[in-house]
């Protein structure tokens, strides 16, 4: 068993040094070449490349082969002090907003957003696109009486709480949980992916300076194409690890 994984980390560790060498559309060699030039079995190549392709690195296309996949979009999950904004995802975003209504923030919303069940929000569905491709369903609620003249135009240009901003809404503060999900029919069909594909599920409570929740959003990320990268502050000393604290507190994660 032990060399059996050998084998295949050898495979996997020889594919992810052609992943990382080549660009995107390149083809891998064949099994049966990977086989010879690695001196393992089929199986044991088949293994290691269906994890590739599992994980987004390498996609196959039937009848011609596996190729090395794009490069999944990064976002790094640090911000500076003070700032609301984290370091911009690669790509050019935008945003297409597929439905935009004035409803009752019900139970489950109002609870998150302190507001009673009856009290009205701006409830968007956007999709965001990198590059114009479908990365991610975004489900937004705002309460009305936070930005009451909040447009179409405002969910589809530009950053969101910029445009908070433009109505007098000064974020300041969020927090955020991330988790392993998968796409149901409507949310494949919309991000161009099969069902029962792997995604992120994003939750994200947003506050104003004023103590204000003022968003309570939840996405749905690509997990072929996105993927989150954090840097972490090790070995501070008790008054900087304070400080450290203060600062992830801030930031919008």
């Amino acid at each position: 068993m032990a060399e059996a994984i050998l084998k295949r980390e050898r495979v996997r560790d020889h594919l992810l040094e052609l992943i990382e060498t080549h660009p995107a559309g390149a083809p891998i060699p064949a099994e049966r070449v990977l086989c010879q030039q690695l001196s393992v079995s089929r199986p044991t190549v088949r293994s290691a490349v269906e994890e590739l392709v599992n994980t987004g690195l390498l996609v196959r296309q039937h009848g011609r082969g596996t190729f090395v996949a794009r490069a999944k979009i990064t976002q790094e999950m640090v911000s500076d002090t003070g700032s609301m904004s984290l370091p911009q995802a690669g790509g050019t975003w935008s945003s297409r907003v597929l439905e935009h209504a004035r409803i009752p923030a019900g139970a489950r919303v109002g609870r998150r957003l302190h507001l009673s069940p009856a009290a009205d929000i701006h409830y968007i569905a956007r999709l965001r696109l990198v590059d114009g491709e479908p990365m991610a369903l975004e489900y937004l609620h705002v309460p009305a009486l936070v930005a009451p003249s909040l447009t179409l135009h405002d969910m589809e240009s530009g950053d969101f709480y910029e445009r908070l901003r433009e109505h007098g809404v000064h974020v300041s503060e969020a927090v955020q949980s991330i988790e392993p999900t998968v796409v149901n029919d409507s949310e494949a069909a919309l991000l161009g992916v099969p069902v029962l594909a792997p995604a992120l599920l994003f939750e994200r409570l947003t506050t104003d300076a004023e103590g204000r929740q003022v968003e309570y959003v939840h996405s749905i990320y690509r997990g072929d194409r996105y993927r989150i990268v954090s840097r972490l502050t090790l070995g501070a000393s008790p008054r900087n690890t304070v400080d450290v604290e203060a600062r992830i507190g801030n930031s919008p994660f």
